[in-house]
């Protein structure tokens, strides 16, 4: 049934709504090798690309497109209840570079999701690269800081569907 958890708190939050300026959601990521570059779904709908690219640049990590459009990944997130109700949002994922060119990182990601996800063997004895990891938490962390110091609150692009479709109120200001 998912998603039922952000979708009651983002419509019933414990904060009044205008207060909340942005979503950052941080839900399963992939630390099977080396984190060399991300795929920020959402980052195209309003201002935070801006900050995204700016905590990217500064860990050197690249931005990559989504991998596997087909499936829709931006809307089938927790952050997604948080577009609905109008709040700019960001699903940052780790990307499929690995560093090894004989290694294809969205195959792993992929074959990893069919057979090991939410089986008895999704446990800590997998391989997990720590920096990558340790990485990931650094750009969340600097794209919310960076989101925070910002004197004008996250926007949605002008004309853009989602912003258009729930945030009416600051779409491209």
């Amino acid at each position: 049934m998912g998603l039922l958890g952000s979708d009651y708190f983002a419509s019933n939050p414990t904060v009044p709504k205008d207060k909340i300026v942005a979503n950052l959601t941080l839900d399963m990521p992939f630390f099977f090798h080396p984190l060399l570059d991300i795929v920020p779904y959402g980052a195209e709908h309003s201002s935070l690309n801006k900050e995204v690219k700016q905590a990217a640049a500064f860990l050197g990590v690249q931005i990559s497109p989504d991998p596997i459009p087909e499936q829709t990944v931006f809307m089938r997130s927790d952050h997604f209840s948080f577009v609905r109700q109008g709040i700019p949002a960001l699903f940052v994922k780790s990307g499929s570079q690995t560093g090894n060119p004989n290694l294809d990182g969205t195959k792993l990601n992929l074959d990893w999701r069919a057979t090991i996800y939410h089986t008895p063997q999704d446990d800590m004895n997998q391989p997990f690269d720590f920096k990558a990891a340790a990485k990931h938490a650094q750009l969340q962390f600097l794209i919310g800081y960076l989101t925070a110091q910002d004197d004008q609150r996250p926007t949605w692009n002008k004309g853009d569907f989602f912003g258009t479709k729930f945030g009416k109120a600051n779409v491209g200001q």
